[in-house]
């Protein structure tokens, strides 16, 4: 057992999400003392302490950090990347910039030792057909990828104040119990609504939480890890069509000998692109959502392995059988 974090008194920020949970757990299993900072006195489902604090109330988080040795910060607007009006992209600055950096401030006046910030690959652009890795100039496209790369820059601007911070940048995030894209492809393959796209050979990379959570910890025990930042991945690219077929063979179904045209594909995408526009909210399936379904991003997360021995132990393919599991058990 790593005893590293053995009675460390432990902030994470995000802890009932889904990473979140899997974090707390880690490091409770651990020997770690650790508190959750949430908006809501008491999160359904928690075994460990509270502490009452909101990242888009600045006053609200007055001596928060005060007597932890770690933060983990995971919060965010989850939903931002769903919402397509102005009010929710301020909500979403708000939340992760400035909130990030009042936790930041008052991290470094309570003299916590390490700050592990989870970023997202979003915060380099949108991927592409090469694969990227932490030396690639950041471009950020989207308003939650611009969000995560100013967040990052105040998470490691605050190693010249004398906390050692880190920043991981996160894939797709898969594991028992996610939420998002994953869950919904599985259930469409399960209804036999899922279209059976051709195998185009795009490449994605992905990450298994328990995974993210090993990186967190190495990150957080080892001095090396200061002023980094991390890509994490579970050291596969899979395609589209890989998915779709791992999927079919869990669930049950057959594999159909036909595939679905990309031009009716392209169309049904443009017409839930409109929707969108008119509900003022992403509609389940848009041209974005066909752009994950299609194209490439994949990144390389050799910095992580060779500086902290990061070795991921899951795949997509190894877990879908445990996803599966829970997206049946949730109905």
């Amino acid at each position: 057992m790593n005893t590293d974090l053995l009675r460390s008194r432990v902030l994470v920020t995000g802890g009932s999400g889904f990473i979140g949970r899997y974090l707390v757990d880690a490091l409770m299993q651990r020997g770690a003392d650790v508190t959750i900072l949430s908006r809501h006195p008491s999160p359904a489902g928690m075994k460990c302490k509270t502490v009452a604090g909101d990242l888009t109330r600045p006053e609200t988080l007055d001596d928060v950090c005060r007597g932890f040795r770690v933060v983990f910060h995971l919060a965010g607007d989850a939903h931002a990347i769903d919402r397509l009006d102005d009010d929710s992209e301020r909500l979403g600055w708000r939340t992760t910039v400035e909130g990030t950096s009042a936790l930041v401030d008052q991290a470094i006046r309570a003299g916590v030792s390490r700050f592990v910030f989870f970023s997202s690959v979003k915060a380099m652009g949108e991927g592409g057909i090469a694969c990227l890795d932490e030396t690639v100039v950041s471009s950020p496209v989207t308003s939650y990828g611009k969000a995560k790369r100013e967040a990052e820059k105040i998470v490691l601007d605050a190693c010249q104040r004398g906390l050692a911070s880190t920043v991981l940048r996160l894939p797709m995030v898969y594991g028992p119990g996610c939420k998002g894209n994953l869950p919904r492809m599985i259930q469409a393959i399960a209804r036999g609504l899922f279209p059976p796209l051709p195998e185009m050979g795009n490449k994605r990379s992905t990450v298994d939480v328990r995974d993210v959570v090993a990186a967190a910890l190495l990150a957080a025990n080892n001095p090396a890890a200061a002023g980094k930042i991390y890509v994490v991945t579970d050291g596969q690219t899979y395609s589209t069509r890989q998915m779709y077929e791992w999927i079919c063979a869990e669930v049950g179904r057959p594999v159909p000998r036909w595939t679905i045209p990309l031009s009716l594909i392209r169309f049904v995408a443009y017409a839930g692109d409109m929707i969108g526009r008119i509900r003022r909210r992403r509609f389940f399936f848009d041209t974005e959502a066909l752009d994950k379904l299609t194209s490439s991003a994949w990144y390389s997360s050799d910095k992580i392995s060779r500086e902290l021995n990061y070795k991921p132990a899951h795949t997509l393919m190894s877990s879908i059988p445990e996803i599966v599991a829970e997206v049946r058990k949730a109905g």
